[in-house]
């Protein structure tokens, strides 16, 4: 399958988790700023976790299909429809030949959605990436942001796709975008470097994103943070999620795009979680955060991985699952599939007669 971009929408582009390993010569991450999104949209329709997708800001982009696959659209509803018909987030579809895929704007809550396509999509993989780092032209197609004209190749999907179509994630296992949720956030590296004034500030006080938030990082506007003795340190390692706090005293929380190293004080470091649910707001949204200890934090990583481990079992019964056969659909001649149910491996062959 192929993607062709009739009109390139917002900001859309090519988006993995990232391009890790390489921050210590001076190359950022980058990669999905809802990495919780696109694992989920990757198992969906049957990919690895680490498959591009297009990352879809706010108004989203028009594409033609050339050949035959699967997709789904997870993250914020942006009003998808195929063909003209509205068809939901968070399912999987069938695409043929010639379907026009379009976007009509945001509905609800959040402003990014990720548009999986089975097999993902296959550009270049650079430095064990095909993610876009848009400051430095490199990765994605073409470094940049996709543009009228643009033809996106898929790779190779799963074998039994079709056997996809029509799943849909279950509530449970939706990230929850609610903006009333505070951001949990561990204290440190350099909390020392604040008045417990400043502290209680950073936790208590209501911030909103400011209009120069990016993908580099989220700037907020609100009451000033005190520091203790100056907001300068010898630079260090900047992580996804680190609340970086300049001498003006208003925070900065660290993105997919950061830099890799930097020499302001660092308050607090918001969880991964909490670093999908800040991607999904919009400059002039309010911000608030909430401490959380690192025990707790750890915790919170763990019970994000469960229910991976849950949606990848339920795509697993859904295929597995005896449905009307179509008759228009024509399985290949034989094959064979590994199925994991419960702890349980089977495997399963079949030949057409």
């Amino acid at each position: 399958m192929r993607l062709e971009v009739k009109s390139p929408g917002m900001l859309t582009t090519v988006q993995d988790l990232g391009r890790w390993g390489h921050q210590a010569i001076g190359m950022p991450v980058a990669g999905a700023m809802d990495p919780m999104a696109l694992k989920r949209g990757n198992l969906m329709v049957k990919n690895p976790l680490n498959a591009a997708a297009l990352e879809i800001t706010v108004m989203g982009p028009s594409l033609t299909v050339h050949g035959s696959g699967l997709i789904a659209l997870t993250g914020a509803d942006l009003g998808m429809a195929i063909n003209g018909v509205p068809s939901e987030p968070w399912r999987t579809y069938s695409v043929k030949d010639g379907d026009g895929i379009s976007f009509s704007g945001m509905k609800g809550q959040g402003c990014r959605a990720y548009l999986c396509v089975s097999g993902g999509i296959d550009v270049p993989s650079l430095m064990g990436s095909r993610s876009t780092y848009l400051r430095g032209k490199i990765g994605g197609h073409m470094g940049r942001a996709l543009a009228k004209g643009d033809i996106l190749p898929c790779g190779e999907p799963y074998i039994l796709w079709e056997r996809c179509e029509g799943f849909s994630c279950p509530d449970d296992l939706r990230p929850n975008y609610d903006p009333t949720v505070p951001l949990n956030a561990v204290l440190g590296p350099q909390d020392d470097c604040f008045t417990e004034e400043g502290i209680q500030t950073f936790l208590s006080g209501e911030y909103t994103v400011s209009p120069a938030a990016d993908r580099m990082g989220y700037r907020m506007d609100g009451p000033k943070i005190e520091h203790s003795a100056g907001a300068d340190i010898v630079s260090d390692g900047i992580c996804l999620g680190a609340v970086q706090v300049p001498g003006h005293g208003q925070p900065i929380v660290m993105m997919a795009d950061r830099q890799t190293t930097g020499g302001y004080t660092k308050i607090a470091v918001i969880t991964g979680k909490s670093v999908a649910r800040l991607a999904q707001r919009l400059p002039g949204e309010s911000v608030r955060f909430q401490s959380m200890s690192q025990d707790q934090a750890i915790q919170e990583a763990r019970s994000e991985a469960q229910e991976i481990e849950r949606l990848r079992l339920a795509v697993e019964g859904w295929i597995a699952s005896p449905r009307e056969i179509v008759q228009d659909q024509v399985a290949p001649t034989s094959g064979r599939l590994a199925l994991s149910l419960e702890g349980q491996r089977y495997d399963v062959t079949w030949e057409r007669l």
